[in-house]
């Protein structure tokens, strides 16, 4: 049974305690191919992110560097530029066939909250090694807005694969041949690549950049707060815009992309060299996603992009990122959405849901 594990198999390993947590696990965690992770009731401010390291406990690790609690139970704001660990309600308990690999949740990085997950004994963020046994904690570090966070609020993520599940660019180009995965020409090198739109089809609208002095977002609001509040539009009549450095901005792929039933998929980086910005990703795509959306002509990946050191061009049609396709063990038995809460199926330049738009 190689590949990403369905939601169905998400269903057996909970049922097997392979998947535990308290309070127990609620079906709608459950996606095609992954499972949400809620956090728990408190926060531990930290004085750097830090991972556990070969035979250490994230709780040893956590005595070191803790500088104060902040309980979760009423609600309480994590602060822009603090690094916190919450204990999650979930510990996993795995075969020693099956690994896993965690990410954010597309709102989670649509808001530009730095959220992974660390283990007992980890050496590697967001990966979880094959038979791990143990709690899980998520590492969170607002970066661009303040956010009000409860106990049971998913920022993360966590997939599971038994074996390789990968595949290659012959393997890809075939898939394409036969299930057209973007609108136009694939262009497949070490996954298939996407480059970013900033040609818009209606108007001059391309991305939106974060203001650095905002107010709280509390995420359990969907659609109540005013994007001029939060975010600056950012406009281009030529194809082309300067990145600041520093800056965070929100912006769509040019392709239009889909993800056959049978599939998952995980954002990369193109080239580590590509330029002076990183484009940051909230990073599973799912069974489905963009396969039912209208039309059929699948839906864009928002891309969440940070300049680094100097200011940086980036010009439409450049390739800024790459999706590695991977097999399920089985086809899931709900796809992305379909009869889901499903909140980018059919997506173009969008924040995340938390936000009025239109």
């Amino acid at each position: 049974m190689t590949g990403v594990i369905p939601s169905q198999q998400i269903e057996a390993m909970i049922a097997a305690g392979q998947i535990a947590a308290s309070p127990a696990p609620l079906p709608d965690q459950i996606q095609p191919a992954s499972l949400d992770l809620r956090l728990g009731n408190v926060a531990y401010r930290v004085r750097a992110s830090f991972l556990a390291g070969h035979g250490r406990s994230v709780a040893d690790r956590l005595a070191e560097f803790e500088m104060h609690r902040v309980d979760l139970t009423e609600g309480a704001v994590l602060e822009k530029g603090c690094v916190y660990v919450v204990p999650l309600m979930e510990r996993l308990d795995l075969p020693a066939s099956i690994q896993a690999v965690a990410n954010a949740k597309s709102s989670t990085g649509r808001l530009d909250l730095l959220t992974r997950t660390i283990t007992d004994g980890g050496t590697e963020f967001d990966r979880i090694p094959q038979g791990y046994s143990g709690p899980l904690y998520a590492e969170i570090c607002p970066r661009s807005f303040s956010v009000l966070v409860r106990p049971g609020m998913r920022l993360n993520q966590i997939r599971f694969r038994e074996g390789q599940a990968v595949l290659n660019d012959a393997e890809l180009a075939s898939l394409h041949a036969v299930t057209p995965l973007v609108n136009g020409q694939a262009v497949i090198d070490d996954g298939l690549g996407f480059s970013v739109d900033l040609r818009p089809t209606d108007g001059n609208l391309v991305g939106y950049r974060a203001k650095p002095h905002t107010g709280v977002i509390d995420l359990d609001r969907i659609g109540q707060y005013d994007p001029a509040d939060y975010w600056e539009d950012v406009r281009s009549d030529s194809g082309q815009i300067i990145l600041d450095p520093g800056a965070f901005y929100i912006l769509v792929s040019r392709e239009a992309v889909c993800i056959p039933p049978a599939y998952a998929a995980e954002m990369a980086p193109y080239l580590a060299m590509v330029g002076e910005f990183r484009v940051h990703y909230a990073g599973f795509f799912d069974p489905g996603f963009g396969h039912d959306a209208a039309g059929g002509a699948g839906s864009r990946g928002v891309l969440e992009v940070r300049c680094h050191e100097a200011p940086f061009v980036l010009e439409h049609g450049q390739i800024v990122g790459r999706l590695v396709y991977e097999r399920m063990s089985a086809a899931p038995t709900q796809l992305y959405g379909r009869g889901i809460a499903s909140n980018y199926q059919g997506q173009g330049l969008k924040l995340s849901k938390h936000f009025r738009m239109g």
